[in-house]
C-alpha cells in the first residue's frame, strides 16, 4: 500500500472529527460514505409506493412515497437548497418503487418493452434561476444506477409556475412541452413530484406525438 492510499482514510477520519458529515434530509449525523442518517434512510426505504393509473396520456405512474416525511424533504433540499448528492439517493429509491417486471439494472433487461429514461423537462427561467434540473439530475443517477440510455427529448416553454397554482388552475392551463428530438419508442418519463399530473400528461401528450408508444411515469414523491 503506497503511503498515499494509507494517508487518506486517516484524513476522512480527522475531517468527520472536526466536522461531522450530516444527514441531507434532517441535518443528524450520519455515516461518512451515506448521504443520509440511518433513521432517514429507513424511513424512505419504508415509505408506501404509489402506483396508479397514470393521468392523460400516461399508462402507468409510480411514486417511491408518498410527499411527507423524508420524501419530503429530499425534494425541497434538491430542488431548493442545492444538495445535488440528493438526485442519486431519489434515483435509489424510484428504482427500488418500479414493479419488478420493469425494474431492471446494470447488464439485466427489464421483463416488456425496453425503457429509456426521459427527464420531465425545466422552464427555462427555472434552469437560468437555479442553475440545474432537478428532474435531470435524478434522471442522471437512474440511468447510471439502473443502466438504461437517458434521452432528454423534451423541451418545455415559458409559462406560469405550476408549484402555487390551485388544482384546477394546473388542468385547465398546462404547460407548452415539444419534442427537440425523436423520442424512444418506450420511455420512462422522471420527475421529483406527480401532483395533478398536467405536467405528465403534456410530456406524455409530447412523447406520443413524436410515435413513443409506453409511457411509464416515475416520479419521487406523490401529493395527496
Amino acid at each position: 500500500m503506497s503511503d498515499g492510499a494509507a494517508i487518506a482514510p486517516a484524513l476522512d477520519q480527522i475531517v468527520s472529527l472536526l466536522a461531522p458529515p450530516l444527514c441531507a434530509a434532517c441535518g443528524d449525523r450520519r455515516e461518512l460514505d451515506h448521504v443520509l442518517c440511518e433513521r432517514c434512510n429507513g424511513e424512505l426505504a419504508s415509505s408506501p409506493i404509489v402506483i396508479e393509473p397514470g393521468p392523460h396520456g400516461v399508462d402507468l405512474a409510480v411514486s417511491a412515497s408518498p410527499f411527507d416525511g423524508v420524501a419530503r424533504r429530499v425534494v425541497i433540499g434538491l430542488k431548493y437548497a442545492r444538495r445535488l448528492a440528493l438526485a442519486r439517493v431519489a434515483a435509489e429509491a424510484m428504482l427500488r418503487a418500479l414493479p419488478t417486471r420493469l425494474r431492471a439494472g446494470p447488464g439485466r433487461e427489464p421483463k416488456g418493452p425496453a425503457l429509456a429514461i426521459v427527464p420531465v423537462p425545466a422552464g427555462p427561467w427555472r434552469w437560468r434561476w437555479r442553475g440545474f434540473d432537478p428532474a435531470e439530475e435524478i434522471a442522471l443517477a437512474l440511468a447510471e444506477t439502473a443502466g438504461w440510455p437517458l434521452e432528454p427529448c423534451l423541451r418545455r416553454g415559458r409559462g406560469p409556475r405550476q408549484v402555487g397554482r390551485n388544482r384546477w388552475d394546473r388542468l385547465a392551463d398546462p404547460p407548452c412541452v415539444w419534442l427537440e428530438e425523436e423520442p424512444p419508442g418506450s420511455a420512462l418519463l422522471v420527475d421529483d413530484v406527480w401532483t395533478t399530473g398536467a405536467t405528465l400528461s403534456a410530456c406524455a401528450r409530447a412523447l406520443r406525438s413524436g410515435g413513443c408508444r409506453h409511457v411509464v411515469a416515475l416520479t419521487l414523491a406523490r401529493t395527496v
